[in-house]
């Protein structure tokens, strides 16, 4: 049975979510503190799945809170539930919070929050995932740009001077954004010179997946990436992906959702590598060595070596994160498609095949893209007659940002 903690200071909220909750008995086991303190207190004695806190509390603060909780108990998942006029303080628990939701919060849109971060867990997180996390001291937070976008977005006066600004606020995101725009990937033809001139140029969904993706290649302070790892190659294969799944939605003629899905999931596929390789220690890096000597389907070297793979690393993190389940589809079963019961196109195919095609397209590995591609799967959708049309236009989109480079 879960484990959920709530913490607010107001007894009147803590009495109305027990209530609110109440039809959940079977399936969680709660408990209730009034304060920080006490429930660090709690937290000592039992263990927790999940703490929801306010945010504005007399003495010890949600911020404050979750960052002991982050400290002390890495594997708890940490939401936050706080009255919009928090925005200051929530914005100084973003490098400990996994998601944030805003009072007052529907029964359900609390229960099916709560509930779609345990399946990730228990989906995602079978034994071997589970026990690999385990080992991790920390899963990362969500990104603090990404998080104000989100909020920014979600408002009714939504602006793109406002989003600019927030980009602004942030100096490496702002320069890793100016140098995107001005890069050959998308090839503006004019140059690009402030976080709000590119935002107008890319439009907001196009930066809110840049911007989630720089975030999740910037490294902590006090994280050291192995040295195993190519962090710029990395970087621009999954640029690239990103770039081929949007591509492939197109011309399949998907929704406008699904493509702008793809484009996001491509961006983030491999971003399970970056969780493990700064932090799953000296196997991980045994890993990356062995491949680097002998080439081969990585998922597969990480599956046999630690139990899972990257992509399952990825879903587990996103979904923990509160990404579209699209998203986190598309992420965790990337190289695996068949393990995913879509029945139709949908942003899952175009990346496992963007990540195909971009394995070609680079050369690197020497292999066409049907040696990374699970044919039975597209057999099943009935689209292995549309490889060729979708090679054509990718080839053409890599040919197009070579030649601007």
């Amino acid at each position: 049975m879960k484990r959920i903690l709530f913490v607010d200071d107001e007894t009147h909220v803590l009495e109305g979510l027990e209530r609110m909750l109440f039809s959940m008995q079977g399936q969680w086991e709660m408990a209730f503190a009034p304060s920080g303190q006490e429930a660090l207190a709690l937290l000592k004695v039992d263990e927790f799945d999940l703490v929801v806190t306010d945010m504005r509390m007399p003495g010890m603060d949600g911020a404050a809170l979750l960052s002991e909780v982050a400290r002390l108990y890495p594997n708890t998942v940490r939401f936050v539930l706080t009255g919009q006029s928090d925005k200051e303080t929530v914005f100084r628990s973003m490098g400990t919070a996994h998601q944030f939701l805003t009072k007052p919060c529907e029964s359900k849109a609390l229960k099916a929050t709560i509930e779609r971060a345990f399946i990730i867990r228990d989906v995602l997180g079978g034994t071997e995932i589970g026990r690999l996390v385990s080992q991790i001291d920390t899963l990362p937070a969500m990104p603090e740009a990404y998080s104000r976008l989100i909020q920014e977005l979600d408002s009714p006066e939504a602006s793109l001077t406002t989003v600019g600004r927030i980009v602004e606020t942030d100096v490496a995101m702002t320069a890793k954004l100016l140098q995107l725009a001005n890069s050959a990937f998308f090839g503006l033809r004019q140059r690009v010179s402030s976080a709000a001139q590119a935002v107008s140029l890319l439009g907001l969904e196009t930066v809110k997946a840049l911007v989630l993706m720089v975030g999740v290649f910037t490294l902590p302070p006090d994280r050291k990436l192995t040295s195993k790892l190519h962090l710029e190659g990395l970087w621009n294969h999954s640029m690239l992906v990103g770039l081929f799944a949007e591509a492939i939605g197109r011309c399949a003629g998907a929704a406008p959702q699904t493509v702008t899905d793809a484009f996001a999931s491509g961006l983030l596929h491999d971003c399970g590598m970056l969780v493990l390789a700064q932090q799953g220690g000296p196997a991980y890096e045994a890993v990356l060595e062995a491949n680097q000597q002998d080439p081969q389907p990585f998922h597969r070297r990480e599956q046999a070596a630690l139990g899972c793979t990257h992509a399952e690393v990825g879903g587990y993190l996103l979904g923990i994160w509160g990404l579209p389940d699209a998203v986190i589809e598309a992420v965790a079963f990337h190289h695996e498609p068949s393990r995913s019961p879509a029945a139709s196109f949908c942003a899952l195919t175009a990346v496992h095949v963007a990540n195909a095609l971009a394995h070609e397209a680079s050369g690197a590995s020497g292999l066409p893209a049907e040696a990374f591609l699970d044919l039975t799967y597209l057999d099943r959708l009935k689209l292995t007659g549309r490889l060729p049309q979708w090679r054509e236009a990718c080839l053409a989109l890599h040919s197009k940002v070579e030649k601007v480079s």
